[in-house]
C-alpha cells in the first residue's frame, strides 16, 4: 500500500448553521457540496481548500460533547498551514475568534497558535 494523501478529515457538530458559517465564512473554505439525509436528520457538508476535498462537516441529533479535558485517545487536533501567522490570527481575531498565543515549535522552530471551532474542536495555525 502506498497512501498518497489524506484526503479528509471528518467533524461533527451540533450547530450545523454556526458550523458552516465558521468553517466557510472565518477560514475560508469553499463549500464543495451540501447533502440533507432525511433517513438519519443529518447534514453532510464537503468542504475545501484550494481545491482540495479536506473537510466533512456531519451534524447528528444524537451528538455527544467531545471529551478533551484531560485529553483523550483519538484525534488531538487539526492544523492548517499558512504562510504568515501573525497576518491570519490577525484575520482570525477580527473575526471574533479567540486565539492563544503564537508560539514557537521547539523542534522545527516554526510558529504555531491554537484556536477551537464552534463545536470546542481544538484547530491550529502553523506557519510553514
Amino acid at each position: 500500500m502506498k497512501i498518497r494523501a489524506i484526503h479528509h478529515v471528518a467533524i461533527l457538530t451540533d450547530d450545523y448553521e454556526r458550523s458552516k458559517g465558521f468553517y466557510v465564512d472565518v477560514l475560508g473554505f469553499e463549500v464543495l457540496k451540501e447533502t440533507y439525509r432525511e433517513d438519519r436528520q443529518s447534514y453532510k457538508l464537503d468542504l475545501a481548500i484550494n481545491g482540495q476535498y479536506q473537510i466533512e462537516l456531519f451534524s447528528f441529533p444524537e451528538y455527544r460533547e467531545r471529551a478533551s479535558f484531560p485529553e483523550q485517545k483519538g484525534l488531538r487536533h487539526l492544523a492548517f498551514a499558512v504562510d504568515d501567522i501573525a497576518l491570519s490570527v490577525a484575520d482570525l481575531i477580527k473575526k471574533g475568534v479567540e486565539v492563544q498565543g503564537i508560539r514557537t515549535d521547539e523542534i522545527t522552530n516554526k510558529r504555531f497558535c491554537f484556536f477551537y471551532d464552534p463545536n470546542g474542536q481544538p484547530l491550529e495555525l502553523y506557519e510553514l
